[in-house]
């Protein structure tokens, strides 16, 4: 049986979307993605932390910019300071290595990939805009324009049910949008393209993984 290989695990940013051509002339609507290098930064094991993971460490900045105790978690694992620091439940832990540095030469065009982003934040909004609804009569005299309608019964159960679509809060909230197909690949200059788009606004930090059902 083949061995199985390790995930990819990297983190960039959203740049924004535009269009690049295929093999046959097409246009294709694509994100860009810019990944600087990663490093790994420690460990996690089964026999001495009881779960598998990996701490990964993005964007190199300064030691002043971090605390004491940051600095001194990087410097005992023999790294320099970075700005993001993810830890990431894998099941192959002891594939990866401390220091070692992980760029877009583990990637290939045509490759399937799963992108984590946090959505744009929205604010309150209403069941219109959050839920999709479609609204009541906008004529006059309707005086049910833009609401979400009934929402309760009468004296039994006297109370709303939970997981009703209401009004609240819209985004800001981590989303996986996968099994996107990579269309260009620009190892010098750290850049990337896959097709379609991905959750978040441009300059969000994005979490590039392997497809999990690809």
């Amino acid at each position: 049986m083949e061995e199985k290989k390790r995930a990819i695990l990297l983190f960039g940013r959203k740049l924004g979307m535009t269009r690049v051509n295929d093999v046959l002339g097409n246009a294709v609507v694509t994100t860009a993605i810019h990944v600087n290098p990663c490093t790994v930064v420690q460990l996690r094991t089964l026999e001495r932390n009881g779960y598998s993971a990996v701490s990964i460490g993005a964007e190199p900045t300064r030691s002043f910019r971090l605390s004491r105790a940051e600095n001194g978690h990087f410097a005992k694992n023999g790294c320099k300071p970075h700005k993001i620091l993810r830890e990431i439940r894998v099941s192959d832990s002891e594939k990866y290595k401390p220091g070692e540095i992980l760029d877009l030469s583990l990637l290939q065009e045509g490759q399937l990939i799963d992108v984590v982003g946090v959505t744009k934040g929205r604010g309150f909004q209403g069941v219109m805009k959050r839920h999709g609804f479609s609204g009541g009569p906008a004529s006059h005299g309707s005086m049910f324009h833009r609401r979400g309608g009934s929402y309760g019964q009468r004296e039994e159960p006297g109370r709303i049910y939970p997981g009703r679509k209401m009004p609240g809060r819209m985004g800001g909230e981590r989303r996986t949008t996968q099994n996107l197909k990579i269309a260009r690949i620009y190892a010098d200059r750290g850049l990337f393209f896959v097709r379609g788009s991905v959750a978040g606004a441009n300059g969000g930090l994005l979490m590039i993984r392997t497809a999990k059902k690809g």
